[in-house]
């Protein structure tokens, strides 16, 4: 807080004076001032592992308020760019998703049901619309999205959750099939040179990590010791280099 407050100090002095350049002390240093100098805080209290600004740095600063955005807005904007054409009824299924998953689903510190969630369906959406065939039911696009960014870091008992509230405001409504059979067949051979057993269940680990990859920018592996998590990362990377050999 004092040293943010001697900025703010040797800025009032310099507008006050009417001079350009110059300098001030710092923590006992001689230090130029920079005329666009300025210091903005962004902060959400509320959220998991965050904490309050302290009373003495907080009257440095002019709050600002700021509002939940439309999510629904947001995905249809982004669905109709991405050339779906029924793209407001899918963004508020989307949402409407989300929010009865953080009602129904149990709480645990790895789910999020924010704009980082919805925007990573999004983009998984707009792959998988470029991806498929014109004619393809864009439901079942927006389905597969779903299920590819939310089922790999669900627990078993959610996931059961999960598919009911899809069902629900999906009716009659199966995912597309958009598996890369040769990327399952080289995580497969990959496995086996690390001496592994490529078990449907730990091969469909490692693709769901490759789908995650796509969508997100970085991730965590959470499981308990000796759950496959190195061993799924190493396969999925060696399967790459294969294929790209």
């Amino acid at each position: 807080a004092q040293q943010i407050l001697t900025i703010q100090r040797a800025l009032l002095a310099k507008a006050a004076n009417g001079f350009q350049g110059g300098y001030f002390l710092f923590e006992g240093t001689q230090l130029p001032l920079d005329d666009s100098c300025a210091v903005f805080v962004t902060m959400n209290p509320g959220y998991a592992g965050r904490s309050e600004l302290p009373d003495n740095l907080k009257a440095l600063f002019r709050p600002v308020a700021m509002m939940v955005p439309d999510y629904a807005l947001i995905g249809e904007i982004s669905l109709y760019s991405a050339g779906f054409k029924e793209a407001r009824v899918l963004a508020h299924k989307l949402v409407q998703t989300y929010r009865l998953c953080s009602e129904q689903l149990s709480s645990q510190e790895h789910y999020d049901y924010g704009m980082r969630a919805v925007k990573a369906v999004l983009t998984a959406a707009a792959a998988l619309k470029r991806s498929a065939p014109p004619e393809s039911d864009e439901a079942r696009l927006c389905l597969r999205a779903l299920r590819d960014v939310n089922v790999p870091k669900f627990l078993p008992n959610d996931i059961e959750l999960f598919d009911g509230i899809a069902r629900d405001l999906f009716p009659g409504v199966t995912p597309l099939e958009t598996e890369d059979l040769r990327l399952r067949a080289a995580v497969g051979g990959a496995a086996l040179r690390l001496g592994l057993q490529p078990t449907d269940q730990y091969v469909g680990k490692a693709l769901e990590l490759a789908s995650m990859l796509a969508v997100r920018h970085g991730l965590m592996l959470v499981g308990p010791p000796s759950g496959g998590k190195t061993s799924a990362y190493r396969s999925l990377a060696n399967a790459y280099a294969q294929l790209a050999e």
